[in-house]
């Protein structure tokens, strides 16, 4: 940047107002805000929920130890580490820390340092060297610019909780996962030993048939049977893979190779969070807190627009050495603006930002909502799948019992056969449906503990560095 001598010199003549008095006006006004006054919106609350016992919420950052499986800890501990997903999310959030930055070096002066070198030959040669520092600065008179930082910084921590709602999300999907693939390695392990037991009373049949002791409906049947068993576990096993496959990915591994040690249901504790207070659900949902923190952001926005209708005043000082001169060089400019018309532009922006208030306070009392009936929801699930597994468990073990009377009666030929397959296939059906309903309980449990808030411990997301985010 080059300083013209003559224009230097001529601003060595020109004395603005002090800089002194600039600065006090600013410090005078600065506290002036066009920012309206934020009140969180509210709604009416149930004291407590339907159907729950009233305490403490339950608390703790690693929910799914509840379940006391030591695999499911590595998995999620590798998917909080490895997830893709969350490593993106992790990178928004430097993206939105690095927009906040942006947006509040407006309230600083711009200082630029600058030199030039010049050589003239005007009956001689003669040379000029000139530095000079230059700095600028618009007051704040109405915090325009600390509104805006406050906009951006309020965006930032939308981020930051939209990144730990991800984090929460993919814990309880890499459980519900986790939870399925066991689950059809039950089903599939019931129906080979069934079909191992139909195989074994079709070998019975045929005996019993080569004898004359019964005809060849009863072989046709018993083997019709017995296929039927034998045909239902090819989707289980697609069910299963398909499972696993997208287990491999939540936890950021390639799908082949992937497996697990696979142990059973019945080695799995159902836990039962305890789910606090309604208002409580406030403070720990953070998508609840991302769509608050964007209302902030919105609201900061409004007062942006408002302050852009008022004057501006901003200062351009510049000192330096000219040698050509022979001495220094300064100048002092402020310079005062006031928006006369602008087609609309100004008033378009503020009725803009108004309206966008008014949309995410409802965004975000819908939030709110939407979280109190997932919360409900889940309690109800939890409830009622805790009756339906301890009725069921009760159906199992009279199917059972009805198989083994069953076949010991047929061997004894005190019963038909016709019994005897309708007695194996509710076996097979009771057993089956015991084994998605111990999935079910177990899912809703995650559910409870997702919808609660999930990781909420005070050592989150929140007090985390960006780097830290996609840690467990």
């Amino acid at each position: 940047m080059s300083v013209p001598t003559l224009a230097a010199r001529r601003w060595r003549r020109v004395r603005v107002f002090p800089f002194s008095l600039a600065v006090l006006g600013g410090l005078l006004l600065a506290g002036c805000s066009m920012v309206p006054a934020y009140h969180s919106p509210q709604l009416p609350l149930a004291p407590q929920w339907e159907g729950a016992t009233a305490g403490p919420a339950a608390r703790g950052g690693q929910w799914w130890s509840e379940f006391h499986s030591a695999e499911l800890d590595q998995l999620i501990a590798r998917g909080l580490a490895g997830n893709y997903t969350l490593k993106a999310a992790a990178s928004r959030i430097d993206e939105a820390r690095a927009s906040a930055q942006v947006a509040g070096a407006g309230q600083y002066p711009a200082l630029n340092l600058g030199g030039s070198f010049q050589r003239q030959n005007n009956y001689g040669t003669t040379a000029k060297r000139s530095v000079f520092a230059q700095a600028t600065y618009e007051i704040d008179f109405w915090g325009k610019q600390r509104a805006a930082a406050d906009s951006a910084d309020a965006l930032a921590s939308a981020t930051l909780f939209d990144a730990q709602t991800l984090r929460m999300s993919l814990g309880a999907s890499i459980a519900d996962s986790y939870f399925q693939v066991l689950s059809l390695e039950e089903r599939l392990r019931l129906a080979q030993a069934i079909a191992d037991d139909a195989r074994r009373v079709l070998a019975l049949v045929q005996v019993q048939a080569s004898q004359g002791a019964v005809s060849n409906l009863e072989v046709a049947q018993q083997r019709n049977a017995m296929q039927t068993f034998e045909a239902a576990m090819p989707p289980l096993r697609q069910q299963r893979d398909l499972a696993l496959y997208q287990l491999a990915v939540l936890v950021g591994e390639q799908p082949a190779g992937f497996h697990l040690q696979a142990g059973g249901l019945d080695n799995l504790q159902v836990p039962q969070p305890a789910a606090g207070l309604p208002i409580g659900l406030l403070r720990q949902r953070p998508d609840i807190q991302a769509a608050e923190a964007r209302l902030q952001s919105a609201n900061f926005d409004v007062g942006v627009a408002r302050a852009a209708f008022l004057p501006n005043l901003s200062l351009d000082l510049l000192g330096g050495l000219d040698t050509l001169g022979g001495g220094q060089i300064w100048s002092a400019i402020g310079t005062l603006g006031q928006p006369l018309f602008a087609g609309g532009q100004l008033k378009g922006q503020l009725h803009f930002d108004q309206a966008h208030v008014q949309e995410l306070t409802a965004s975000y009392r819908e939030s709110i909502i939407e979280a109190l009936q997932d919360v409900q929801t889940q309690l109800s699930a939890a409830r009622e799948l805790d009756k339906s597994y301890d009725l069921n468990r009760a159906a199992v073990d009279s199917a059972r019992e009805a198989a083994r009377l069953a076949q010991v009666r047929y061997r004894l030929g005190s019963t038909d056969f016709q019994t005897l397959l309708i007695v194996e296939r509710t076996q097979y059906q009771a057993e089956d449906t015991l084994l998605q309903v111990r999935l079910q309980h177990l899912q809703a449990a995650v559910g409870l503990f997702r919808a609660l808030g999930g990781d909420f411990a005070p050592q989150t997301l929140a007090s985390h560095s960006p780097a830290q985010v996609a840690q467990p």
